[in-house]
């Protein structure tokens, strides 16, 4: 009975062992990216050459990870892993202005930022000591927008009422505490004026829901999860921003935009008039032209899979790709575009 068993155990070890085999050819993760990742794709072996690339890895930072940032570039990764059999991850951040520091320093390929932070970085501004040179921009994505909410029991309507309460700004450094930061000193109010807390969408949703704040900005697309949840638990009073006094802060602050969300998104009768700034897809300037190219269009061609991730993406399209451009173009992303004008 013994002898029975032998061979097809002798088999299997052999079977494994050739396993394991193949599997130590793949090449090795990029160890700079896989702390946070919250997407993880692997090659895609049926890529043909014609589509490879000339990195090997795809690294998108995003932001935090119940947010449209992180939901879109998880989407946006598997694209680039199947097209082009790559390995193609996600990095869960702070958002823009970590994002925009992680590309600088190269530990990033691509990330998703909002206007206004890599208006700074490339003038070397606020939260950017000196100029940034070694970024450049794919295309203008979807509008960030402001969502600025309170609990009906505040009271709150309007930004000036804000003054005196305990409100969440957003991750320290994030887009949405800049978009903040800067909106609130449009409106003639400082941190001084608040009591400001730190806070991500998720938590800020859960300390309002606690009552510990009475106010929070979100700035993202829309809809916003958090915000979707948090509408369940409590009543929420949309704050209008007056336009009037916008349009004036858009004179110097040219990256906001005139915006209402819309009826209906949060359980608003009416449309709600805020302001929005446009998000941008940046990649290091050190990506090769062919490779920036190869990665505007698979962009362009799988709109329709970034669209079923998340409704926000329904706003990204070839028409406005380059309208409101921050930082300079990737020489790939433009040839892409003047191909398609020129057809």
């Amino acid at each position: 009975m013994k002898s029975i068993y032998k061979l097809p155990l002798l088999a299997a070890m052999i079977a494994a062992s050739m396993t394991m085999v193949a599997c130590s050819d793949k090449a090795p993760a990029d160890s700079a990216a896989t702390d946070g990742a919250t997407a993880d794709t692997t090659t895609d072996t049926a890529a043909t050459a014609n589509d490879k690339l000339e990195t090997k890895f795809v690294t998108i930072a995003t932001g935090g990870a119940s947010g449209p940032y992180n939901i879109i570039g998880t989407s946006l990764a598997e694209i680039y892993a199947k097209t082009f059999g790559v390995n193609a991850k996600t990095q869960t951040t702070g958002a823009s202005v970590e994002n925009v520091n992680l590309l600088t320093q190269g530990k990033v390929d691509m990330v998703l930022a909002l206007s206004d932070v890599v208006t700074d970085a490339v003038e070397g501004k606020n939260d950017f000591k000196a100029p940034i040179a070694n970024i450049q921009q794919i295309a203008v994505l979807y509008p960030n927008v402001i969502q600025l909410v309170a609990s009906e029991k505040s009271g709150i309507k309007n930004i000036e009422d804000l003054k005196g309460k305990r409100i969440a700004v957003g991750d320290q450094g994030s887009g949405t505490e800049v978009n903040a930061r800067t909106l609130l000193e449009g409106f003639g109010i400082t941190y001084d004026d608040v009591k400001v807390d730190y806070l991500g969408f998720a938590d800020a949703a859960d300390a309002m829901k606690a009552g510990k704040i009475e106010a929070a900005f979100f700035s993202s697309g829309l809809p916003n999860s958090s915000l979707l949840e948090l509408e369940q638990g409590i009543k929420l009073q949309l704050v209008t921003i007056n336009q009037e006094k916008l349009k004036k802060i858009i004179e110097t602050k040219p990256y906001f935009k005139t915006f209402e969300i819309p009826a209906g998104t949060y359980g608003n009768a009416a449309a709600i008039p805020t302001t929005a700034v446009m998000n941008a897809l940046l990649v290091r300037s050190d990506i090769s032209e062919e490779d920036g190219y190869k990665l505007t269009k698979a962009l362009f061609e799988n709109l329709d899979g970034l669209k079923n991730a998340h409704q926000a993406a329904s706003d990204i399209s070839l028409e406005t790709a380059q309208v409101g451009m921050v930082a300079p173009i990737h020489p790939g992303a433009k040839k892409y575009y003047d191909e398609k004008a020129a057809k």
